[in-house]
């Protein structure tokens, strides 16, 4: 337990300060305010400024300040002592929220931690994202010592453009969706078709390419942080993700419920029965059994009572379902017993565990079976261990001083030690033996001897011995005994000094010394050892022990017994207070020498009855009648200290609460909310995810204190739909889950297909289900058609998939017919429509305030104040020429084409089902787009030439795209430029050939040298031919074919080009 601290005392008197001022408004609204501290101070703040206003007025000096109409001030007083109720209303019930979860995480016995959920990626805030950008920045500005190609920065370039400096990146950041993890994995495949593009490089795999690329993107990522330390602090945080200890789930859940740390101090010290001398224990798996015990056993009598009398039921979906809800409730009960008798008795304890059920809380299927219930003498089974430390001997005279001596010790029925020798002058020990039985009161002897001198002595010669009979009440201390000093030892005084430590067995809960009387066992009134053993969660025994016996003289199995304090009974001498257990037809009296050894009996017991009924201590009621004495009681305990305290602030009231009373379903809705939020606003990227200490927590609590499953998820449901609706990331896996068994639940058949085996369903389950199933069918439908925002480059990974898994299974009738195919179709279809003109909106809105940012820079006025800039733009703005239009139109086709490769890139994948419907969402696009294309074609001079780049712009996307190439828009491209296209051939044609015909009016042709005249001067024997005279040959003139001026002139400036042109023509046509 801990100590009060400081802190404790500090908020004391903060809680007697806040009390004298939440008392001031008693006379003025006539409620009565609990004296319990207002959370976060706001119940007191509404009454204190009209004080300090009137206080100021006072002493400012001469006029008197106004008041309100007292009709004004009443509504306002009343209004603030509504708020105070209020408040404190809401801080009582998250108080006794706590006392239940604490009870939780002191001892579950239902679930355990999971180790198996997937690890959470640290968030990425708005302040990370920006210190990214800058890092990126800088290296872009060469402002790092990073080395790295032409090819890696026109990478990064591109990345911090498109990824980076998006607003969808942003918007995703703002939903807690977005983790270092998402914007790595984004660069990564980035960067991959960029790789794979590049050409073979001998010896350099484009492998080793992609590692040195992300190696050098973590490097700008992480800046100048150092990488063990960020290590070091990402190993530190996945270990507190997977496990959590008892002390960090009380912390955790202080901070989800608003719990101050003094109060938690005050509970986890608190007395359990208010001011009683019974304690909370949380640290005490015994007392929490016993807890758990009470609570199963409340629960079973309210069934049994709405069994009987016919309480009232749940309204269910059918009247047949009443009997199922009874048996439902004990079936439960029944499975919390059975889990808590698998528990072991204590952490620790090596008996194996009886499986015995108390009949006193069997159900009615198992009353026949009390016979076999009972207890045997062999089923008690104790160990113990004992340390016998022997220190020194005193008293030793009559030996002399070189004389050795030495001890032996043995317990009763086991082996025999023996402790080192020494002089007899010096008889000092200090030496240990241990020892193991199975006697509650063992006989412990230690014997002292000397080596006998005598040549014909065979043993060595006793001087004296002690026999002990320890128990695990005695004290551990080293104690002087007398010893038994042996015939012909004239030291009569001889004294040893020991230690023997007992310990106590984890099943013996309770030990010692009682005088006791019953009508079936201990008819006698005598003294006897008594010891509480527990055999199982379940079964308990008063056993009474003789000397040197393993098993009882006699047992009580207390299972329907019932303990409490009683009166002296006359007639009975021995014993000083008294208290009895008693059952229908027996009674057995037991009485005690001392009050405190009492108190720890009864309250031992109380704990193995597992009885409703809470005993009181005769001495502290008479405290409670006493009336005017406020002398403090210098000999109380502890624990009357800590229940004082308890009782002070008000929190006995929380403590001795009876769980059975309260409607857990709406208890745990609160304090699921009340994570959720917690989780939402943790560094995590949780998705909607709880932490594994946090489902430990709520699986427990739902277990143990019977909260619906289905009510449960639809809970968790509604909050996490709540949060989507409002912005944040939530993962549709979760949906799936919690939807699913919700459905299981509402449709199911019974035990068969239902998760939890509850037969049950109640008309609130049902409806809140139909509500929940439109709600998430809004959703769905809404994320589908803003897919490129609700899950921006496919982050994260794999969350569009399952929306569109999850929506297919919301549109089923039941959990067995499937939903066609076409509806599923239909209405994909019909979002994907709608997110064709939602997409081309706001690419429509960012191209124009592109557009606008551009003008402004460009425009001469830019360093004037920015009022003189906006009436700059907006004038420029209403002047479009249609050389602006066009340029305008061809950054929208860039824009149009990065979207449908982005669209291809992240999200093709998942629409993979349904792939034509992604094909027909990109027509709709372009055709959105055709219509402004349209417009501003039609707007351009006739004889101009300047929308060519946005045909061949979209027409060489077009044709690489396998889906899209001669699609509905293609042909309509094709269609619009095609006359244009013909025109611009016949107009090419008709050039060039003028252009040819007045180059050959201009040529002239001219003799040149004979074609022999170029040639070697070789002496050439001509054959003689008869009747050919050489003189008379005339061989032709060949005619000048260098370019002349006029072809030299045009042929650059007009054919080439025109040639050009027509190719390029007639390659577009094709």
């Amino acid at each position: 337990m801990l100590d009060p601290s400081s802190s404790e005392e500090e908020g004391d008197e903060i809680l007697e300060v806040k009390r004298k001022e939440v008392a001031a408004p008693k006379s003025v609204g006539g409620a009565r305010l609990s004296p319990g501290r207002p959370s976060d101070g706001h119940a007191v703040g509404g009454l204190q400024p009209r004080a300090r206003g009137s206080a100021s007025g006072s002493s400012g000096g001469g006029g008197r300040p106004s008041s309100p109409s007292p009709s004004e001030g009443s509504d306002k007083e009343k209004e603030d002592l509504g708020k105070m109720q209020r408040e404190e209303a809401e801080r009582k019930k998250r108080l006794q929220l706590y006392v239940f979860v604490m009870r939780c995480i002191a001892y579950p016995f239902n679930a355990k931690q999971p180790t198996d959920m997937a690890r959470r990626q640290q968030k990425i805030n708005k302040q990370h994202l920006q210190t990214v950008k800058d890092r990126f920045q800088a290296f872009l500005n060469g402002e790092t010592q990073i080395v790295a190609d032409e090819a890696f920065i026109n990478a990064v370039q591109s990345y911090y453009e498109i990824f980076l400096k998006s607003d969808r990146v942003s918007r995703m950041v703002q939903s807690g969706g977005c983790s270092a993890s998402d914007s790595r994995e984004v660069f990564k495949k980035h960067i991959e078709k960029r790789v794979r593009s590049l050409p073979e490089i001998d010896g350099l795999s484009k492998e080793t390419v992609l590692s040195s690329w992300i190696a050098k993107f973590d490097t700008i990522y992480r800046g100048e942080e150092d990488p063990r330390k960020h290590q070091q602090r990402m190993t530190a945080t996945a270990a507190s993700e997977l496990i959590l200890s008892k002390d960090q789930l009380y912390e955790m859940f202080q901070q989800i419920l608003g719990i101050k740390k003094f109060e938690h101090q005050l509970l986890y010290n608190a007395c359990q029965l208010g001011m009683w001398s019974v304690f909370l224990q949380l640290d005490n798996p015994d007392e929490q059994a016993a807890q758990i015990r009470r609570e199963l056993d409340g629960r079973l009598q309210m069934a049994d009572q709405i069994a009987r009398h016919g309480g009232r039921f749940p309204r269910f979906a059918s009247r047949e379902m009443e009997p199922m809800f009874i048996e439902e409730l004990r079936s439960s009960v029944n499975l919390l017993m059975a889990n808590l008798e698998s528990m072991p008795v204590s952490k620790g304890g090596e008996f194996k565990l009886q499986k015995l059920k108390r009949g006193h809380n069997a159900s009615i299927m198992d009353m026949g079976q009390e016979d076999e219930n009972t207890l045997s003498k062999s089923d008690v089974v104790l160990s113990f261990t004992l340390e016998v430390v022997i220190v020194e001997v005193q008293g030793l005279r009559s030996l002399t001083p070189n004389r050795i001596v030495y001890c032996t010790m043995e317990v009763e029925g086991g082996h025999k030690l023996q402790t080192d020798q020494a002089e007899a002058s010096k008889p000092i020990w200090g030496t240990q033996g241990d020892f193991t039985t199975t006697q509650p009161l063992p006989a412990v002897k230690v014997k002292l001897f000397t080596e006998s001198t005598g040549v014909l002595a065979l043993e060595d010669k006793e001087l004296g011995k002690v026999v002990l009979h320890p128990t695990p009440n005695s004290p551990k201390q080293s104690e002087l005994h007398k010893m038994t000093v042996s015939k012909g030892c004239p030291d009569n005084d001889l004294r040893i000094k020991l230690a023997i430590r007992m310990d106590k067995p984890q099943n013996m809960k309770h030990c010692g010394y009682l005088w006791a009387i019953g009508k079936i066992l201990w008819k006698r009134w005598k003294k006897r050892y008594f010891v509480l053993v527990q055999v199982s969660q379940y079964t308990f025994a008063m056993c009474s022990y003789r000397e040197k016996k393993a098993e009882p003289v006699e047992l009580l199995q207390l299972d329907g017994y019932t303990v409490d304090y009683t009166d002296p009974q006359p007639g009975l001498d021995g014993g000083r207070t008294f208290f009895n257990a008693v059952k229908e037809g027996d009674t057995v009296i037991f009485a005690s020498d001392d009050e405190q050894d009492r108190i720890l009996w009864v309250q031992a017991m109380y704990r193995a009855t597992g009885q409703s009924h809470k005993p009181v201590p005769p001495t502290q009621v008479q405290k409670l009648n006493s009336k005017g004495s406020t002398a403090p009681q210098l000999d109380a305990p502890i624990s009357q200290f800590y229940a004082d305290r308890a009782q002070k602030h008000g929190m006995d009231e929380f403590i001795s609460a009876n769980p059975c009373n309260f409607d857990h379903g709406l208890l745990f809705e609160l304090v699921q909310r009340l994570t959720l939020d917690h989780r939402l606003n943790d560094s995590y990227s949780c998705l909607g995810w709880f932490s594994p200490g946090q489902v430990f927590v709520l699986d427990e609590y739902c277990a143990r204190y019977g909260v619906r499953g289905c009510h449960r998820h639809l809970c968790y449901l509604s909050d996490l739909l709540e949060r989507a609706e409002n912005g944040a990331m939530i993962d549709p896996t979760l949906l799936h889950y919690s939807f699913a068994f919700c459905a299981s639940h509402a449709h199911g058949n019974r035990y068969t297909s239902r998760p939890d085996g509850i037969g049950t369903v109640t008309e609130e389950e049902k409806e809140h289900f139909e509500e929940i199933k439109q709600r998430l069918r809004g959703l769905l439908e809404n994320q589908i058609t803003h897919f490129r925002y609700c899950f921006p480059f496919g982050r994260p990974e794999g969350a569009l998939k399952a929306t569109l898994s999850l929506f297919e299974r919301v549109l089923m009738k039941d959990i067995v017919t499937p939903v066609p195919q076409e509806e599923v179709k239909a209405v994909i279809h019909e979002c994907l429509e709608q997110a064709a003109l939602v997409n081309y909106q706001r690419l429509s809105e960012y191209a124009k305030l592109e557009g606008k940012k551009r003008e402004m820079y460009e425009h001469p006025v830019f360093c004037l104040a920015s009022q003189v800039m906006d009436l700059t733009i907006q004038n420029v703005g209403r002047l479009v020429t249609p050389a602006k239009k066009l340029e305008d139109n061809i950054r929208l086709a860039e824009l149009v084409i990065e979207v449908l490769q982005q669209n291809e890139e992240h999200h093709a994948e998942a629409f993979a089902w349904w792939s034509d419907l992604m094909v027909e969402h990109a027509e709709t696009f372009l055709c959105l787009y055709s219509a402004d294309m349209d417009a501003t074609l039609e707007v351009q001079p006739p004889d101009s030439w300047d929308s060519f780049p946005v045909f061949q712009l979209l027409n060489d996307f077009m044709r690489m795209d396998y889906n899209l190439c001669n699609g509905k828009f293609h042909r309509h491209l094709q269609d619009l430029y095609a006359p244009l296209v013909v025109r611009y051939v016949d107009l090419m044609e008709s050039s060039i050939a003028q252009s040819i015909h007045r180059g050959f009016q201009r040529e002239s042709w001219e003799p040149f040298k004979s074609i022999t005249s170029n040639l070697p001067n070789v002496n050439l024997q001509m054959p003689k031919v008869p009747n050919l005279t050489v003189q008379g040959v005339n061989l032709l003139q060949m005619p000048n074919l260098f370019r002349t001026d006029w072809m030299t002139a045009n042929s650059d400036s007009e054919c080439v080009p025109a040639l050009c042109c027509l190719r390029h023509a007639h390659t577009l046509l094709a």
